[in-house]
């Protein structure tokens, strides 16, 4: 059993922490909060100790594991210090999305996790739901034959308005992420975008994409839906036909390319999942379960470096933006030992 604190305590961090004490696989010892009011309730929430420093915690608990949930600046601004801290004390580390909103802090998160040969996930959590497994294992299987494109489509009702890149730093890693798990990595961008009447942020994004194995792709991204509309779609074609995985995980369809016969997979209402929060149940778990198991590092499941690689495209796409022109990806360090 994995001994886990969580750092950060609010409203994610407040999601985290329950998985936690509800896995059998893991024990939550310990939580943490800059802010001593978050600390203190989230300590009386959960029956632990609170702490108000990343120093006082490592000095004070044992520890196999921790959650990074803080937030700052487009969400990702203050999630390299306790990363680096946790880190270079040995620890596993769960970071939540994006894995930072600064390239180069993103890119020494992850070389520090390398030379600690410690593991180092990024809360993906999209990914983690049974119809995009489902839909890998149909790639995988080549029940679609040769990829040839991908869509998709996040909108989301959002109103902040805290930088010009909220949208796209924060929000996009998970469409990315989803874009990388069926068709791999990608090495160019283009990107256009705007800002609704108004807004300070860049709100709507239309990027297109080229991916390594020869894929094209295309990510329309909005901050501007009602909020009752939200919509993710993904779209995949190759040669022997095509899938569409709608909002997550509520359905996804095969639509062969010889047979009239469709694959309808929809969300149960008996076992199925119960609603957005279980996508956390689920990532968490399987973060427990591989870093329990001491998988190989470069078999872990949206690691560090699947964030980085995803950080990479929107950096790519924000100087696309700048330059109006294509615009190549940094590629993302290679696993060591």
């Amino acid at each position: 059993m994995l001994k886990v604190a969580v750092i950060g305590m609010g409203n994610i961090g407040n999601t985290h922490a329950p998985v936690y004490q509800a896995d059998p696989l893991s024990e939550l010892v310990a939580v943490c909060d800059i802010n001593r009011e978050r600390a203190d309730k989230a300590a009386q929430r959960y029956g632990v100790p609170a702490f108000y420093s990343v120093d006082d915690l490592l000095r004070n608990v044992q520890l196999d594991a921790v959650t990074v949930s803080s937030a700052g600046v487009e969400n990702g601004g203050d999630h390299a210090e306790p990363t680096l801290q946790c880190l270079e004390a040995g620890l596993n580390v769960l970071c939540e999305k994006p894995i930072s909103n600064d390239i180069e802090k993103a890119r020494e998160m992850v070389r520090k996790a390398d030379e600690k040969g410690v593991y180092f996930g990024i809360n993906l959590n999209h990914r983690f739901v049974p119809p995009a497994a489902k839909a890998k294992q149909w790639v995988t299987e080549g029940r679609l034959g040769d990829l040839l494109l991908i869509n998709m489509t996040m909108w989301i009702g959002n109103p902040n308005e805290t930088s010009p890149w909220f949208h796209l730093r924060a929000l996009h890693p998970h469409s990315l992420d989803i874009m990388r798990y069926f068709c791999g990595d990608v090495v160019r961008v283009h990107a256009f975008l705007n800002r609704a009447p108004g807004r300070i942020t860049f709100s709507n994004a239309q990027v297109n994409l080229e991916f390594a194995n020869g894929v094209v792709g295309h990510l329309t991204g909005s901050y501007d839906t009602n909020p009752r509309h939200n919509l993710e779609r993904c779209e995949v074609m190759g040669t022997k036909g095509r899938f569409v995985l709608d909002n997550l995980y509520e359905e996804l369809t095969l639509y062969p390319r010889d047979s009239e016969e469709l694959t309808v997979i929809r969300n149960s209402i008996m076992g199925g999942l119960s609603g957005f929060t279980a996508t956390f149940t689920n990532r968490i778990h399987r973060w427990l379960e591989q870093v329990s198991a001491g998988v190989p590092r470069d078999q872990l499941e949206a690691s560090g470096h699947e964030g980085l690689a995803v950080q990479e495209i929107i950096e790519a796409a924000i100087k696309s933006h700048h330059s109006g022109r294509a615009e190549t990806v940094h590629k993302m360090e290679t696993v060591t030992a």
